[in-house]
């Protein structure tokens, strides 16, 4: 008889199989019903969705959209790499010896400085900051802050892109935006208060190159302003599509409430100052005064440019400056818009 070989049972757990053997791993198992139920689901938008996609409404929601995009996007990049350029390798102290002393003699002046920083209101809030910690007049750089996003060379080139054949609209746009800012900065050197406007703090930060802040600052804003133009080419393509013409035929037919509608237009849409001309081209049904106006709105008051007003300057400063320069906004553009369009 055979004697039987001891078995050593040290160690045996370690030689057992995986308990998952001959199972399939839990991957496996949903994969071929996620698949399954994705072709079900385009099956199923070919047929329910096809009739749609064709649809003349659609085409033309299309159309508009990748219009609006195309032909804002290379402003809209030029200048916001130009305003990180002058933002990064321009001191603020180029400023505080450019401008006169004297402050109702600086709010013009100032004004017409916002001529060369070609960028959008996201860059004016930082700049017009900075021109403060380094004693400018707050009244003087309110006034480039308003000035900058709407007269500088880039916005005035897309805006006379926009409106090919009608030069009037980018003069129109000149003279009330820069009317705008020297008013608002003159009344606010007249009522404005310390209390409501504290001097802010500079945050530029320590060590910093000025190749790394210029590549920061053009990443932040064409990252914040590109979202924004998408949301305003999508908005101003369903208004063309979705709303009714008679709507907007019996608006836009009404002087007063057409320019209303188009300034309460540019503030909820918050586009960037490179990218709304194209938009308010797109807006065939309403008078160019109207245009004019949500022109000159929207670079000043928008709710991007509230949020970052309240976050460097404070929520007492925006309750009293963001009314002014949107009744200021709106009245000069009636006057300018029945004096030259």
């Amino acid at each position: 008889m055979a004697q039987e070989t001891p078995v050593d049972w040290a160690g045996a757990e370690d030689q057992l199989p995986p308990d998952t053997w001959g199972r399939r791993p839990a991957r496996e198992s949903w994969l071929p019903w996620s698949f399954v139920f994705l072709v079900a689901l385009l099956v199923a938008g070919r047929v329910l969705l096809a009739p749609y996609l064709t649809a003349p409404a659609l085409q033309t929601w299309a159309t508009i959209f990748v219009a609006v995009c195309v032909q804002a996007l290379p402003f809209l990049v030029f200048g916001v790499a130009l305003s990180a350029a002058i933002t990064a390798f321009v001191p603020a102290s180029f400023w505080t010896r450019a401008l006169p002393r004297k402050t109702y003699a600086a709010v013009p002046v100032a004004g017409v400085a916002g001529a060369v920083l070609p960028g959008c209101e996201c860059a004016s809030v930082p700049v017009a900051s900075g021109l403060m910690a380094r004693g400018v007049e707050p009244a003087a750089a309110l006034a480039f802050l308003l000035a900058s996003p709407a007269i500088n060379p880039v916005v005035l080139v897309a805006t006379a892109v926009a409106f090919p054949g009608n030069p009037e609209m980018v003069v129109a746009r000149f003279g009330a935006s820069l009317a705008v800012a020297v008013l608002a900065g003159w009344i606010w050197a007249r009522f404005g208060r310390s209390e409501w406007l504290p001097v802010p703090r500079r945050t530029a930060a320590p060590g910093q190159s000025k190749g790394g802040a210029f590549v920061d600052s053009m990443c932040h804003d064409l990252l914040h302003t590109g979202g924004f133009l998408v949301i305003g080419g999508l908005t101003a393509a369903t208004l063309n599509v979705v709303v009714p013409r008679s709507w907007l035929t019996s608006v836009a037919g009404v002087p007063v409430v057409s320019v209303l509608v188009l300034a309460l237009l540019a503030v909820l849409l918050s586009i960037c100052s490179e990218a709304d001309a194209f938009v308010a081209a797109s807006l065939t049904a309403f008078s160019p005064t109207a245009k004019l106006a949500f022109l000159v709105v929207g670079p000043m008051v928008d709710l991007k440019l509230i949020a970052l007003q309240a976050g460097t300057f404070g929520r007492a400063f925006v309750w009293r400056f963001v009314p002014l320069t949107l009744t200021l906004a709106i009245g000069v553009s009636f006057i300018t818009g029945w004096v030259l369009l």
